[in-house]
Protein backbone atom coordinates (compact mmCIF):
# COMPACT_ATOMS: atom_id res chain seq x y z
CA UNK A 1 0.00 0.00 0.00
CA UNK A 2 1.54 3.27 -0.80
CA UNK A 3 2.45 5.87 1.57
CA UNK A 4 -0.76 8.89 2.03
CA UNK A 5 -0.15 12.14 1.05
CA UNK A 6 1.42 14.18 3.82
CA UNK A 7 1.25 17.41 6.30
CA UNK A 8 4.66 18.91 7.18
CA UNK A 9 6.19 21.87 9.00
CA UNK A 10 8.82 23.99 7.04
CA UNK A 11 11.20 25.88 8.69
CA UNK A 12 12.69 27.83 6.25
CA UNK A 13 15.98 30.20 6.06
CA UNK A 14 15.09 33.24 4.52
CA UNK A 15 17.72 36.17 3.90
CA UNK A 16 17.03 39.01 1.35
CA UNK A 17 20.94 39.30 0.33
CA UNK A 18 24.16 39.28 1.49
CA UNK A 19 24.19 41.88 4.23
CA UNK A 20 20.85 41.41 5.89
CA UNK A 21 20.09 39.26 9.16
CA UNK A 22 18.41 36.13 8.16
CA UNK A 23 15.94 33.99 10.23
CA UNK A 24 13.79 30.75 9.96
CA UNK A 25 10.17 31.16 8.76
CA UNK A 26 7.69 28.57 9.78
CA UNK A 27 5.14 27.52 6.94
CA UNK A 28 2.61 24.34 6.94
CA UNK A 29 2.26 22.52 3.76
CA UNK A 30 -0.42 19.79 3.26
CA UNK A 31 -1.54 17.47 0.56
CA UNK A 32 2.61 16.52 -0.18
CA UNK A 33 2.51 13.31 -1.87
CA UNK A 34 5.81 10.86 -1.22
CA UNK A 35 6.32 10.62 -4.68
CA UNK A 36 7.39 14.19 -5.15
CA UNK A 37 11.09 14.95 -5.13
CA UNK A 38 11.75 17.65 -2.18
CA UNK A 39 12.06 20.50 -4.88
CA UNK A 40 8.82 19.82 -5.88
CA UNK A 41 7.44 19.93 -2.38
CA UNK A 42 9.30 23.28 -2.59
CA UNK A 43 7.23 24.28 -5.88
CA UNK A 44 4.41 23.64 -3.66
CA UNK A 45 5.49 25.82 -0.74
CA UNK A 46 5.97 28.61 -3.68
CA UNK A 47 2.73 28.38 -5.08
CA UNK A 48 1.10 28.94 -1.85
CA UNK A 49 3.45 31.85 -0.70
CA UNK A 50 2.85 33.25 -4.05
CA UNK A 51 -0.98 32.85 -3.89
CA UNK A 52 -1.42 34.70 -0.69
CA UNK A 53 0.94 37.41 -1.95
CA UNK A 54 4.27 36.11 -0.22
CA UNK A 55 7.62 36.39 -1.67
CA UNK A 56 8.65 32.98 -2.68
CA UNK A 57 11.72 31.16 -1.39
CA UNK A 58 14.87 31.51 -3.77
CA UNK A 59 16.92 28.40 -4.14
CA UNK A 60 18.58 27.13 -7.14
CA UNK A 61 17.90 23.96 -9.84
CA UNK A 62 18.11 23.68 -13.11
CA UNK A 63 18.73 19.82 -14.43
CA UNK A 64 16.44 18.00 -11.44
CA UNK A 65 18.30 14.90 -12.60
CA UNK A 66 21.03 15.12 -10.11
CA UNK A 67 23.89 15.80 -12.49
CA UNK A 68 24.43 20.42 -12.50
CA UNK A 69 25.09 20.39 -8.79
CA UNK A 70 23.21 23.89 -8.14
CA UNK A 71 20.42 22.11 -5.58
CA UNK A 72 22.28 22.45 -2.72
CA UNK A 73 20.75 22.78 0.42
CA UNK A 74 21.02 21.95 3.94
CA UNK A 75 18.00 19.50 5.10
CA UNK A 76 17.44 19.06 9.14
CA UNK A 77 21.60 19.74 9.47
CA UNK A 78 22.91 17.40 6.54
CA UNK A 79 24.02 18.41 3.38
CA UNK A 80 21.20 17.41 0.61
CA UNK A 81 19.01 15.28 3.35
CA UNK A 82 19.50 11.93 4.80
CA UNK A 83 19.81 9.87 1.91
CA UNK A 84 23.46 8.86 1.27
CA UNK A 85 24.89 9.73 -2.62
CA UNK A 86 22.14 11.56 -3.69
CA UNK A 87 21.31 15.47 -4.01
CA UNK A 88 18.71 17.58 -3.24
CA UNK A 89 16.71 17.10 -6.54
CA UNK A 90 16.71 13.66 -6.50
CA UNK A 91 16.00 13.23 -2.60
CA UNK A 92 12.31 12.09 -2.06
CA UNK A 93 9.25 12.72 0.08
CA UNK A 94 9.42 9.33 0.85
CA UNK A 95 12.17 9.59 3.23
CA UNK A 96 9.43 11.66 5.66
CA UNK A 97 6.40 11.04 7.22
CA UNK A 98 3.05 13.20 7.99
CA UNK A 99 3.37 15.21 10.74
CA UNK A 100 7.35 16.18 10.41
CA UNK A 101 8.87 19.25 10.88
CA UNK A 102 11.75 19.90 8.25
CA UNK A 103 14.83 22.53 8.60
CA UNK A 104 16.02 24.06 5.45
CA UNK A 105 18.79 26.00 5.27
CA UNK A 106 21.93 27.27 2.49
CA UNK A 107 25.52 25.93 2.42
CA UNK A 108 27.07 27.68 5.41
CA UNK A 109 30.23 29.33 4.65
CA UNK A 110 32.17 32.22 4.70
CA UNK A 111 33.53 31.75 0.61
CA UNK A 112 29.48 31.51 -0.03
CA UNK A 113 27.86 33.86 0.97
CA UNK A 114 23.65 33.94 0.85
CA UNK A 115 22.61 35.99 -2.13
CA UNK A 116 18.94 35.10 -1.26
CA UNK A 117 17.13 32.95 0.77
CA UNK A 118 19.06 29.09 0.09
CA UNK A 119 20.93 30.84 -2.62
CA UNK A 120 24.64 30.77 -2.16
CA UNK A 121 27.34 32.43 -4.69
CA UNK A 122 29.88 29.88 -5.35
CA UNK A 123 31.73 32.02 -8.01
CA UNK A 124 34.78 31.13 -5.88
CA UNK A 125 34.59 27.14 -7.45
CA UNK A 126 35.06 28.89 -10.76
CA UNK A 127 37.98 30.68 -9.82
CA UNK A 128 39.60 27.66 -8.60
CA UNK A 129 39.29 26.09 -11.45
CA UNK A 130 40.35 29.05 -13.62
CA UNK A 131 43.50 28.76 -11.32
CA UNK A 132 44.37 25.32 -13.00
CA UNK A 133 41.93 23.12 -13.91
CA UNK A 134 42.86 22.60 -17.42
CA UNK A 135 45.09 21.47 -19.91
CA UNK A 136 46.82 23.74 -21.95
CA UNK A 137 48.94 21.38 -23.86
CA UNK A 138 48.07 20.85 -27.60
CA UNK A 139 46.75 17.19 -27.73
CA UNK A 140 45.22 17.28 -31.07
CA UNK A 141 41.80 15.51 -31.91
CA UNK A 142 39.50 13.38 -29.99
CA UNK A 143 42.05 9.86 -30.44
CA UNK A 144 40.14 6.54 -30.81
CA UNK A 145 39.37 4.50 -28.34
CA UNK A 146 42.23 3.49 -26.60
CA UNK A 147 44.44 5.00 -28.70
CA UNK A 148 46.64 6.03 -25.52
CA UNK A 149 47.40 3.27 -23.56
CA UNK A 150 46.41 4.00 -19.66
CA UNK A 151 46.62 1.39 -17.24
CA UNK A 152 42.76 0.69 -15.87
CA UNK A 153 42.96 1.63 -11.97
CA UNK A 154 44.68 5.14 -13.27
CA UNK A 155 41.60 5.76 -15.90
CA UNK A 156 38.96 4.67 -13.14
CA UNK A 157 40.44 6.45 -10.50
CA UNK A 158 40.23 9.73 -13.04
CA UNK A 159 36.57 8.83 -13.65
CA UNK A 160 35.93 8.65 -9.99
CA UNK A 161 37.42 11.86 -9.57
CA UNK A 162 35.65 13.54 -12.91
CA UNK A 163 32.03 12.34 -11.50
CA UNK A 164 32.25 15.69 -9.13
CA UNK A 165 29.20 18.37 -9.75
CA UNK A 166 30.71 20.84 -7.57
CA UNK A 167 27.29 21.45 -5.63
CA UNK A 168 29.55 22.32 -2.45
CA UNK A 169 28.15 19.60 -0.14
CA UNK A 170 31.52 19.45 0.87
CA UNK A 171 32.01 22.70 2.11
CA UNK A 172 28.62 22.69 4.12
CA UNK A 173 29.41 19.55 5.70
CA UNK A 174 33.07 20.62 6.67
CA UNK A 175 33.60 21.99 10.46
CA UNK A 176 36.32 23.98 8.81
CA UNK A 177 34.69 24.77 5.54
CA UNK A 178 37.06 23.30 3.63
CA UNK A 179 36.69 22.66 -0.50
CA UNK A 180 39.51 20.48 -0.11
CA UNK A 181 37.54 17.51 -1.70
CA UNK A 182 36.20 19.54 -4.57
CA UNK A 183 39.94 20.99 -5.51
CA UNK A 184 41.51 17.52 -4.75
CA UNK A 185 38.93 15.79 -7.51
CA UNK A 186 39.25 18.71 -9.87
CA UNK A 187 43.10 18.11 -9.69
CA UNK A 188 43.29 14.59 -9.33
CA UNK A 189 41.04 13.84 -13.04
CA UNK A 190 43.67 15.79 -14.81
CA UNK A 191 46.87 14.81 -13.16
CA UNK A 192 45.99 11.04 -13.57
CA UNK A 193 45.84 10.94 -17.31
CA UNK A 194 49.19 11.61 -20.05
CA UNK A 195 47.75 14.73 -20.73
CA UNK A 196 47.70 16.22 -17.79
CA UNK A 197 51.33 15.31 -16.65
CA UNK A 198 52.95 18.57 -17.89
CA UNK A 199 51.27 21.11 -15.86
CA UNK A 200 50.14 18.35 -13.23
CA UNK A 201 52.54 19.81 -10.21
CA UNK A 202 52.11 23.84 -11.77
CA UNK A 203 48.23 22.94 -11.15
CA UNK A 204 47.85 21.94 -8.07
CA UNK A 205 50.25 24.50 -6.49
CA UNK A 206 47.78 27.01 -8.46
CA UNK A 207 44.60 25.64 -7.84
CA UNK A 208 45.64 24.88 -3.58
CA UNK A 209 46.81 28.66 -3.74
CA UNK A 210 43.52 29.90 -4.78
CA UNK A 211 41.57 27.62 -2.43
CA UNK A 212 43.04 29.26 0.07
CA UNK A 213 42.27 32.47 -1.21
CA UNK A 214 39.01 32.36 -1.19
CA UNK A 215 39.18 31.51 2.36
CA UNK A 216 38.03 27.97 2.98
CA UNK A 217 39.39 26.31 5.47
CA UNK A 218 42.52 23.91 5.71
CA UNK A 219 41.30 19.89 5.78
CA UNK A 220 41.84 17.99 8.99
CA UNK A 221 40.90 14.77 7.94
CA UNK A 222 37.20 14.17 9.46
CA UNK A 223 35.52 13.13 6.81
CA UNK A 224 32.36 14.71 6.50
CA UNK A 225 32.95 15.89 2.82
CA UNK A 226 33.09 12.02 1.82
CA UNK A 227 29.60 11.31 3.75
CA UNK A 228 27.99 14.47 2.43
CA UNK A 229 29.30 13.85 -1.22
CA UNK A 230 26.16 12.76 -3.54
CA UNK A 231 29.14 11.05 -6.31
CA UNK A 232 30.52 9.48 -2.68
CA UNK A 233 34.21 10.75 -4.16
CA UNK A 234 36.75 9.19 -1.99
CA UNK A 235 38.98 11.83 0.96
CA UNK A 236 41.82 9.35 -0.86
CA UNK A 237 42.09 12.35 -3.54
CA UNK A 238 43.17 15.02 -1.25
CA UNK A 239 45.84 12.78 -0.10
CA UNK A 240 47.06 12.59 -3.37
CA UNK A 241 46.30 16.14 -4.00
CA UNK A 242 48.77 17.08 -0.56
CA UNK A 243 51.44 14.86 -2.12
CA UNK A 244 51.69 16.50 -5.22
CA UNK A 245 51.31 19.70 -3.23
CA UNK A 246 54.35 18.86 -1.41
CA UNK A 247 56.18 17.72 -4.36
CA UNK A 248 55.68 21.26 -6.34
CA UNK A 249 56.42 23.36 -3.29
CA UNK A 250 60.08 20.73 -3.23
CA UNK A 251 60.61 21.52 -7.14
CA UNK A 252 59.92 25.32 -6.36
CA UNK A 253 62.36 25.65 -3.10
CA UNK A 254 64.96 23.62 -5.49
CA UNK A 255 64.65 25.83 -8.43
CA UNK A 256 65.09 28.94 -6.29
CA UNK A 257 68.13 27.51 -4.70
CA UNK A 258 69.56 26.77 -7.96
CA UNK A 259 69.15 29.92 -9.62
CA UNK A 260 70.27 31.23 -6.33
CA UNK A 261 73.35 29.61 -6.65
CA UNK A 262 74.07 30.50 -10.62
CA UNK A 263 73.03 34.86 -9.56
CA UNK A 264 76.26 34.35 -6.89
CA UNK A 265 78.34 32.19 -9.25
Amino acid sequence: MSQENMKLTLHVWRQSGPQADGFFETHKVSDISPHMSFLEMLDVLNEQLVESGKDAVAFEHDCREGICGSCGMVVNGMAHGPQNLTTTCQLHMRQYKDGDEIWIEPWRASAFPVLKDLVVERAAFDRIIQAGGYVSVRTGSAPDANEIAIPKRYADSAMDAAACIGCGACVAACPNASASLFTAAKVAHLGLLPQGQPERLSRVAQMVMQHDLEGFGSCTNHGECEAACPKGISINFIAQMNRDYLKSQLLSASSLTRKTAEKHA
